[in-house]
């Protein structure tokens, strides 16, 4: 009889926990977890592109890792102006390509004029305008991909978000790059 009942407890036991587990787990080909590994570079093993800031490890450099090609990332601050603007700007590489991309909130309540400039080796820059709506939701504003010229280092993003006009003063300027204190 005892045992019965712990063969039952047994079943019951499992028909509870196995779609707690299974759940939990996630589907196979779902985005990693961030893994947050210093500010400097990330890596992502999604096989698509979302609006989610990718993070991983430093220095890592994009391979097939089963699900798809990593993206490796490297990204600045995230910054505010006092205006209502935030934004934090990448550059990202997967494959053979290269390109810029800034993660940004405009909370001024009007429709600002963006500039994101993706420069490499060679004095090469890329160039993209995105127009910031006044809604105050979350969006993103990426420079077309081009082939890659060099290390994931050789290139640098800017992104600059000014009043509507060409005499709209400067609100924001967010950048790539990422200077970590060495405490000196």
């Amino acid at each position: 009889m005892n045992v019965r009942l712990l063969a039952l407890a047994g079943v019951v036991a499992c028909v509870v926990v196995l779609p707690l587990t299974v759940a939990s787990a996630g589907q196979v080909g779902d985005p990693a977890r961030p893994v947050a590994d210093g500010a400097r570079a990330t890596v992502r093993t999604s096989p698509d592109d979302d609006a989610k800031i990718p993070s991983g490890a430093p220095g890592s450099s994009p391979r097939l890792l089963g699900l798809g090609l990593a993206t490796a990332t490297r990204c600045g601050l995230e910054v505010s102006s006092p205006d209502g603007v935030e934004a934090q700007t990448c550059v990202l590489t997967q494959g053979e390509d290269t390109w810029a991309r800034t993660y940004y909130r405009n909370a001024t309540g009007k429709a600002l004029d963006s500039l994101l400039s993706l420069m490499g080796p060679g004095d090469r820059t890329v160039q993209m305008r995105c127009a910031a709506g006044a809604d105050d939701e979350p969006a993103t504003c990426e420079t077309p991909r081009e082939h890659t010229r060099g290390g994931l280092d050789a290139y640098t993003a800017v992104a600059e978000f000014a009043q509507r006009g060409s005499d709209g003063p400067l609100l924001l300027r967010s950048g790539s790059n990422y200077a970590a204190s060495d405490g000196s």
